[in-house]
This record gives structure tokens, C-alpha cells and sequence, in this order.
């Protein structure tokens, strides 16, 4: 198993080159993809006057979400890993001198306090399963919260339950140059989390209480446009920045044989249907605690 010293090195890195991407794809990620964080958003229940923390915010979309929430009594901070998309999240997003959406770039794993601290809830959309270190960044969570605040977070079940998942990468990767090595393991990933016993064990280590982890079925729809929806997804994965690189013709090669992978999720006419397992992941701080 790989060290956390490199597998967090390992991700700065990843964030870093394929920022650019998520930059690209913010308005139709925020589109296509609300569907990926729309439970845990449902069961939070974020309510007016409350402080809420977004960990893993991208470019912005959920923070912005739920600071339309709170309201202007309240607080919405947006955390972020990369710098590029917590720049866009700001430029889409914050309004000088306004009540609004704020954010802040750190890593929750080595963070010592999160600015805005404590919340009343915390909110995670797709991020848990990124985690170098899952216990060290639950835990500064659990720490950022007042004490029996809540946290909601959608992650991905695994490959079998999201079968069009690895089709960018799949799709793209011989007309591209080598990519990143894919994670293995319990390494940061997007099956990370799926064993739901595992997660429950890192959840617990963390401090967490009431811990509850039922699966979820979602579906993105997409639009009936075969090479934005490939380049969408190119663009949001490990090909990102190996795509970018590359020239014009070699580009349309790979967003082809992406949306080849992708034909079976296709109506003609009607757009894409990507099916999507997911766990809804509920948890509460302790009260007692004192870790």
C-alpha cells in the first residue's frame, strides 16, 4: 500500500493538472452531475442562520446552493483542495461586500481549523472517496463541527453499480498518451468508499456517532450531443490533462471512442441516461467527545 505522504502528494498533483478541466466543464458539471449530491443536500436540510461547510466544493456550485439556503443570516465556506477551481468558485460566485458563498483553499486532511468554524453541518458531494488519509480528514470535519452538528455525503457504490464510469477513461486512453496510474485499492479513488463496512470503520475512528450508510440510485441526464457529453467526461477524469495536451485530431479520436462506450446509455433524440449507485452517508459529531 502506497504511504500517505506520496498518495497526498500524489493528489495535489492530480487536482493541479486537471483543474482545468472541471474549470471547462463548471456549468454543465453543476447540470449534469447535481443529481450525484442532491441526496445528501436533501437530507441536510440546510436551514436559515446556519453555518455549513462544503468539502470538496469544485468551482462552486453546491456552496452556491447552499448559501441560497442559509440565507444572509447565514454562512456557506466552500473547501477546496485546488486552488484553480476555488479562483473560479469565487469569480462565478462571490459578490464583494454582499452576503454570499465563501472560499477557502486547504486540504481538510492537514488543516488545523477550517475558517468559518464550527458548523452546524457539513455537506460532501463525491470527496470522502478522494481522501489520502480518510481518518485524519474526517476527523478535522468532525472537529469543525459544533458539537452534534450533522454531515451529509454521497459517494460512489461500486463499478458494477455505475457501469458508464470508467468509459472516459477507457474510451480515451489509446489515442492519448500514457496516463496516471489508477488507484488500487483502498487508494484514493472513486471505489475507495464502497465497501460500506469499511467506510463505517473510518467513520467511527474519526469520532462519529449515528452513523448511517444506505445506497442510493440516481440517473444523469445528459444531452443528445455525443462529443460535448465525451468531452465532458474526458475532461473531469484522469485523461484531463493528457486530452488537453494533445492536438485537435487526436482530441476528436479519443472523444469518439468515448462516446462509442457511451452508446448503449443512448436514446437518439433523447440524450443519456447514465445510471449511478451511490451511498447517502449520514453522521452526526459526539457530544462527549474530546478527541
Amino acid at each position: 500500500m502506497t504511504d500517505t505522504a506520496t498518495l497526498r502528494a500524489r493528489n495535489a498533483d492530480f487536482w493541479a493538472q486537471t483543474s482545468p478541466g472541471w474549470v471547462h466543464q463548471a456549468d454543465r458539471h453543476d447540470e449534469i452531475g447535481r443529481p450525484l449530491g442532491a441526496v445528501a443536500l436533501d437530507q441536510l436540510q440546510p436551514q436559515p442562520g446556519e453555518r455549513v461547510l462544503d468539502v470538496g466544493c469544485g468551482c462552486g456550485g453546491t456552496t452556491a446552493e447552499i448559501a441560497r439556503a442559509v440565507g444572509p443570516s447565514g454562512n456557506a465556506v466552500g473547501l477546496d483542495l485546488a486552488e484553480a477551481m476555488v479562483a473560479t468558485a469565487r469569480s462565478r460566485f462571490s459578490v464583494p461586500g454582499a452576503a454570499g458563498p465563501q472560499f477557502v483553499t486547504g486540504d481538510i486532511e492537514t488543516l488545523g481549523a477550517v475558517p468559518g468554524a464550527p458548523f452546524d453541518a457539513v455537506y460532501a458531494r463525491m470527496t470522502l472517496m478522494l481522501l489520502a488519509d480518510p481518518v485524519a480528514g474526517l476527523t478535522t470535519i468532525r472537529r469543525s463541527m459544533r458539537s452534534g452538528g450533522r454531515m451529509a455525503a454521497t459517494v460512489f457504490r461500486d463499478g458494477g453499480a455505475n457501469p458508464w464510469l470508467p468509459s472516459a477513461l477507457l474510451g480515451a486512453a489509446a489515442h492519448l498518451r500514457p496516463l496516471p496510474p489508477l488507484p488500487i485499492g483502498d487508494d484514493p479513488g472513486p471505489f475507495a468508499f464502497a465497501d460500506a463496512a469499511r467506510t463505517t470503520r473510518l467513520l467511527t475512528a474519526a469520532g462519529f456517532t449515528g452513523i448511517d450508510i444506505h445506497p442510493h440510485d440516481v440517473t444523469l441526464d445528459a444531452p443528445d450531443d455525443p462529443e460535448a457529453v465525451a468531452e465532458w467526461l474526458i475532461e473531469i477524469s484522469p485523461a484531463s490533462n493528457a486530452y488537453r495536451d494533445t492536438e485537435p485530431t487526436t482530441q476528436g479520436h479519443a472523444r469518439a471512442g468515448v462516446a462509442h462506450l457511451l452508446e448503449r446509455f443512448r436514446t437518439p433524440g433523447a440524450g443519456y441516461r447514465l445510471p449511478t449507485g451511490l451511498w447517502l452517508i449520514t453522521a452526526h459529531s459526539d457530544r462527549t467527545s474530546t478527541r
